[in-house]
Formats: C-alpha cells, structure tokens, sequence
C-alpha cells in the first residue's frame, strides 16, 4: 500500500480559498488513482473529487463543480485539490485516497489507501 499525508487544512471565510496537498510515499505513485472525500460531523465520509493515473479525467461530487479542483504532479507524488468559493457547508475533515483502481477511489472500497486527514473549517 501507499502512505498518504495530507495537510492545508485551516479556518477560512467563506468565500475564500485553500489549497489541499496529499503527498505519497511507497510504491509507484504514478500508478494510482487519487482522490478526496470529507467527513463532517456526525456524517459519513463523502466522495469529492478523483483524477485518474494519467491526470486526464477528472470526477467530482455535484456540490463542488465549477468550484473545487483535483490536479496532480508526478514529480513530487503529490495530489491537490484547490477548494475556491468555500462555503460553511464545506466544513470537513477532507481525506486523501489512493488505489490502483479508479472506480474503487470513487467509491472508496476495497483496498484503498487512506490519509490521516486534514481539518477544513469555513467560517460564515
């Protein structure tokens, strides 16, 4: 498996931006589907946003399109999501995911990877 660190983090205001960073150790990242979910309180963890191995397809929960990015870099084995236009709703701890199979990150089964998670908090 994948070690998974993510970090970013912090109190905002709504409206405001953040950028999220999970950085991989281990095996091959450039093999991996990445992704995000969040985990408000009280509720499950929800799927966000995903990026294939190769970077060209992109998948996102409806509530974040137009607003969220996932994009990555091979280079330094790091998964981000620019979170743009947040709102109080986006209050989270956010998770980063890895696994070799990309319909597994989007649902968040199986053998996925998974971060320790980073506190998103957007004030109103």
């Amino acid at each position: 498996q994948v070690q998974l660190v993510e970090s970013g983090g912090r109190l905002v205001q709504a409206g405001g931006s953040l950028r999220l960073s999970c950085v991989a150790s281990g095996r091959s990242f450039s093999r991996y589907a990445m992704g995000w979910f969040r985990q408000a309180p009280g509720k499950e963890r929800d799927f966000v946003a995903a990026i294939n191995w190769s970077g060209d397809s992109t998948y996102y929960v409806d509530s974040v399109k137009g607003r969220f990015t996932i994009s990555r870099d091979d280079a330094v084995n790091t998964v981000y999501l620019q979170m743009n236009s947040l709102k109080p709703e986006d209050t989270a701890v956010y998770y980063c995911a890895a696994d070799d199979n990309l319909s597994a990150v989007v649902a968040g089964t199986g053998h996925v990877s998974w971060g320790q998670g980073t506190q998103v908090t957007v004030s109103s």
